[in-house]
């Protein structure tokens, strides 16, 4: 039996953790691999500044350092700008996936130009800026940037705990259009900005006439895909520390959650 750990970026408690687990029902996996979901000790209140995704490196790198040590053979990491992954895979020898460099390889196999489809700020009436620009230092690194057809944003606000849950009449309509307008610009697959949508995807890919990547369940598969064949990341890629910290990483995500809990 494979364990494989996913994390969080949320400092949730029950209800939050289990509305990311619903995840798995968009997937099938075999019999011989558990998922266990944990959320981060502390972290930021949304992924909408360069200030809330330096927090969200950090608090994500923390929860999984321990990872390996736990028993588990993989981590899956839950949210599309792989917040913590280079850092994690340069501790864990054990695979760790992120969903957002995941789902724009997976869409090259699938057509030639992707888009991604993600949210807007219906508070101020405009669109906002940050998220477009949470992908694009993942399509830099990955070398993608001329792949990617366009970022569009429907105009609805992000729900990092409940989710879509009770908006789908309202969302799923906007997300449709926002879709065949990535189709216009060119995309001929689309990818879902962000983890929290996995419960639109089996309803766009109904409505869409290409492919829609689904980055939560992805991550899930190719985890069981990763362990079955004896593949993980490259050591050459990512080099161990010469002196790693794991100590401070911990003492300070303990004093942040004591914040977050008291303030003080």
């Amino acid at each position: 039996m494979h364990r494989v750990l996913v994390l969080v970026p949320f400092a949730f408690g029950e209800e939050g953790v289990a509305n990311r687990e619903a995840a798995k029902q968009w997937v099938t996996l075999g019999p011989d691999i558990q998922f266990d979901f944990r959320p981060v000790k502390a972290g930021p209140e949304l992924y909408d500044s360069y200030h809330d995704w330096l927090l969200a490196d950090m608090s994500m790198y923390e929860a999984g350092i321990t990872a390996q040590k736990e028993g588990y053979d993989a981590v899956c990491l839950d949210a599309m700008n792989d917040p913590g992954m280079s850092a994690l895979r340069s501790i864990l020898d054990i695979p760790v996936i992120g969903p957002g460099r995941a789902s724009y390889l997976i869409a090259l196999m699938l057509g030639n130009r992707f888009s991604i489809v993600t949210y807007g700020n219906p508070e101020s009436r405009r669109l906002d800026q940050h998220y477009p620009d949470l992908y694009r230092p993942g399509l830099l690194e990955a070398g993608l940037v001329d792949r990617c057809a366009s970022i569009r944003q429907f105009d609805v606000s992000l729900d990092v705990e409940h989710l879509l849950d009770g908006r789908e009449a309202d969302v799923y309509p906007l997300m449709v259009e926002a879709c065949l307008q990535c189709i216009e610009d060119g995309a001929d697959v689309i990818c879902l900005g962000s983890t929290t949508m996995h419960a639109a995807g089996p309803h766009l890919a109904e409505k869409l006439p290409v492919p829609v990547i689904n980055p939560g369940p992805l991550t899930y598969k190719l985890a069981e895909l990763v362990l079955g064949l004896g593949l993980t990341h490259s050591r050459i890629a990512y080099r161990k520390p010469q002196t790693p910290k794991h100590e401070m990483a911990h003492a300070m995500q303990d004093a942040a959650a004591q914040l977050q809990r008291t303030g003080v």
